[in-house]
């Protein structure tokens, strides 16, 4: 069945390219900024001032900051999210602790344009569960990234995601999923880290990828069962075991040969 939403295909040009890089730019400067700055004791509000105040220097708002679900806007700049918190955690007092590991998801608007990216970080020194937890989760967004090439469709990212995710024992988060991005934050299509049943594949199409399409593939993969919920805060979603959860992000180019990762990290 054709769904029309999925008739505009969201190819950008190379000057809306150039001008995305920007944002993405400082979206990966802001991450690698973040690195020295997550150590056991810090409050994950100042993380979120760290973040929201090198943003603005640079000319650039964050993404996230009032954004709007349903009647909801979200209060900080970067979603802060710890152990068990999967993704859109509200950065607050608490305070880090060795041991844990934390997902910050970070997004701009510069000039029009949008960059997004995510990565988690080892609070001091984690468990080794913990650390094949984010290593199979950045492994498995490399793999989707390799993926996203001229002639491929959407579901062979989501499969390289899936399988790797799933033989190293882990699990993909069915509620959550990538995007499209561009002019807007969110924008079609949908990037599953899941070959969608096929019932539910009027909701995910499997769009063919073509070259100068922007999207951001973003595995959340849980140590344990797939399911998650929302706190009611109505924005945290967190793991339904307590099992940790781990969050890796790229903005990219869907190119020929090779995707163009807009928010590498150096």
């Amino acid at each position: 069945m054709r769904n029309e939403r999925y008739d505009r295909v969201y190819v950008k040009t190379q000057t809306q390219i150039g001008l995305m890089e920007k944002a993405c730019r400082i979206v990966a400067e802001t991450l690698i900024l973040l690195e020295k700055y997550i150590q056991p004791g810090i409050e994950t509000i100042e993380i979120d001032k760290i973040a929201e105040d090198y943003i603005l220097s640079k000319g650039a708002k964050p993404a996230f900051k009032g954004y709007k679900v349903e009647s909801r806007l979200f209060p900080n700049s970067l979603c802060i999210s710890i152990d068990d918190e999967v993704v859109h955690g509200i950065p607050g007092r608490r305070k880090l602790k060795d041991g844990e590991i934390i997902s910050v998801d970070c997004g701009t608007l510069k000039d029009g344009f949008y960059g997004d990216s995510a990565m988690t970080y080892a609070v001091g020194e984690i468990s080794g569960e913990k650390r094949k937890l984010m290593r199979v989760t950045e492994e498995s967004l490399m793999l989707g990234i390799q993926a996203a090439i001229s002639g491929n469709k959407v579901y062979d990212i989501s499969k390289a995601v899936q399988t790797h995710v799933e033989i190293n024992g882990f699990s993909v988060t069915r509620e959550l999923v990538g995007h499209g991005i561009g002019q807007q934050l969110h924008e079609e299509p949908p990037i599953p880290n899941f070959v969608p049943p096929l019932l539910h594949r009027q909701k995910y199409p499997n769009v063919k990828l073509q070259s100068g399409m922007t999207i951001a593939i973003e595995p959340m993969v849980q140590a344990g069962v797939k399911n998650v919920r929302t706190k009611p805060d109505g924005w945290t979603v967190v793991t339904i075991d307590n099992m940790p959860a781990a969050h890796f992000e790229h903005t990219v180019v869907v190119n020929d040969g090779k995707a163009i990762i807009l928010t590498l990290r150096d």
